[in-house]
């Protein structure tokens, strides 16, 4: 048996294998070389068994945290039998019990009993420490099990996903994705295709898109020594000063300059508090323009290959409109303008927000319980026209589409207390995740999106956790494509 050195089950890093018996047995004699005599051997005998209690107990402390004993009793299992081979040197070489410490050690049956019984006493105190804290384990590994899934826990969110099942181009012609439609209502999923979608939207809705526009955010220069940088521009602050993330972190401090091409260079001027960077560009162009000439297409970290020429149009939405963000708001590079058009004819109302996605849209859940987790922020804006679409809907009686998480997260954070929309723009830290009552999205057009992120967590608060991962089991098994340039979920139903 053997613990990897990554394992998540005891929740850090086991740095060997588990020994077998004559593994184990070299081991002991590897830790009491032959110059050891008399009490001084002893004393290292009780040394290495109280080492052993000391790891064993943290070993079960650690599981208790994880609720996994099976795996921390059969860690201790082994472990133990390590200690027994211990009383088995200890018999092997008679060792005494005092006042000859340096000196060759006389087998007596006496010396050997005394060593080896205050040996197996510190074992069997070790035992009764260890069955005290399984107790412990055992009931509340036992009412852990009992407890359903709910999506009150990021661990909820783990989904097993095929590596060919992350999109790593998008489809030949814009519009020919798939379309999972899931009744909340019922909790019925079929599929169709993302271009049938104006057959889903009554006339008289609402039809609500995010018409941020990426930028070519990704700076890729070297270091005055020549090794490759990389800046991924964040936001703009003032004048020729950006908020930047860096690569690497460690060398690119304050001073330091990363040449981009020989007319643009970019200065590192600061630290901020949240270990991203402040960058001045420097170069004989504008900054938007040395940024467009030079800069590549932020595409996400899964999809694992260079941005090529054709990722500048389709990772970009048809009616992007204000560049500002550094992902796309992906459910929305399914549209084209003739599916636009044909919303438009039946009768379904557009309204345009605006919300510029952050890196942090990727940043996964890193604790248990999504309360803890620290939202990125984002900036958004709802303007007066939109606002008055969306209060003529609600009067008439007519549902809210929201096209992608970015504009679910716009929705809510602008709607008033009293139910009204009205011309707002601000910075939100807005995490929706279940329990979570919506009061300004009634349905929600969305991509497939990453295991333990806050976007999935999203979706899951509006579909409802149970149907949520049911749909997604369903995408992998039906051969959907998921994430950024994958196939789309349309959630309907109330």
């Amino acid at each position: 048996m053997r613990i990897e050195n990554s394992s998540p089950i005891l929740g850090h890093p086991i740095d060997r294998p588990l020994l077998g018996p004559r593994k184990a047995q070299s081991r002991v004699d590897s830790f009491y070389p032959g110059e050891l005599f008399g009490i001084s051997r002893r004393r290292a005998v009780r040394a290495r068994v109280e080492s052993h209690r000391i790891e064993m107990m943290r070993v079960v402390v650690v599981a208790r945290r994880a609720l996994r004993a099976h795996d921390c009793l059969e860690y201790l299992r082994v472990r133990s039998s390590e200690s027994q081979l211990l009383i088995g040197r200890v018999r092997a070489y008679g060792l005494r019990c005092g006042g000859c410490s340096g000196q060759r050690a006389t087998r007596r049956p006496s010396d050997e009993k005394h060593a080896s019984d205050e040996t197996q006493d510190l074992l069997a105190i070790d035992s009764f420490h260890f069955r005290a804290l399984i107790a412990q384990i055992r009931p509340q590994q036992q009412r852990r099990a009992t407890v359903a899934k709910d999506g009150t826990r990021t661990s909820h969110y783990d989904f097993d996903l095929p590596a060919d099942r992350i999109a790593q181009h998008p489809t030949e012609r814009r519009g020919d994705s798939r379309l999972m439609v899931v009744n909340r209502a019922t909790g019925e999923i079929s599929h169709q295709r993302f271009a049938d979608l104006a057959q889903l939207i009554p006339a008289g809705d609402a039809l609500v898109l995010n018409t941020t526009r990426v930028f070519r955010a990704r700076l890729l220069g070297v270091r005055d020594n020549g090794t490759p940088a990389e800046v991924l521009l964040l936001k703009h602050l003032e004048g020729e000063e950006w908020e930047a993330m860096v690569h690497p972190g460690g060398k690119l401090k304050p001073g330091r300059v990363v040449r981009i091409a020989e007319d643009f260079d970019v200065e590192i001027v600061a630290t901020t508090q949240r270990r991203t960077r402040v960058v001045r560009l420097i170069s004989r162009l504008p900054a938007e323009d040395a940024i467009e000439k030079y800069g590549h297409v932020p595409l996400p970290p899964y999809i694992e290959r260079p941005d090529q020429v054709a990722d500048a149009d389709r990772y970009q939405t048809v009616y992007a409109n204000e560049s500002g963000s550094v992902a796309a708001p992906t459910a929305g590079l399914h549209f084209t303008p003739e599916i636009l058009e044909a919303l438009s004819v039946k009768g379904v109302r557009r309204t345009d927000v605006l919300l510029h996605v952050g890196a942090g849209t990727f940043k996964p859940v890193d604790v248990e319980n999504p309360a803890d987790h620290v939202m990125h922020e984002e900036s958004y804006t709802l303007p007066a026209s939109a606002a008055k679409v969306l209060n003529e809907t609600r009067e008439n009686g007519g549902k809210i589409w929201a096209v992608g998480t970015t504009s679910v997260r716009t929705l809510e954070s602008a709607l008033d207390d009293d139910g009204i929309f009205r011309e707002k723009s601000g910075d939100t830290r807005i995490f929706i995740h279940p329990p979570y009552e919506f009061r300004a999205v009634d349905r929600l057009i969305t991509n497939f999106h990453l295991p333990r992120s806050t976007l999935i967590m999203l979706v899951a608060a509006f579909a409802g956790y149970d149907l949520t991962m049911r749909a997604y089991q369903e995408a992998v098994a039906e051969g959907y494509r998921l994430y950024s340039y994958g196939d789309a979920m349309c959630i309907v139903g109330d």
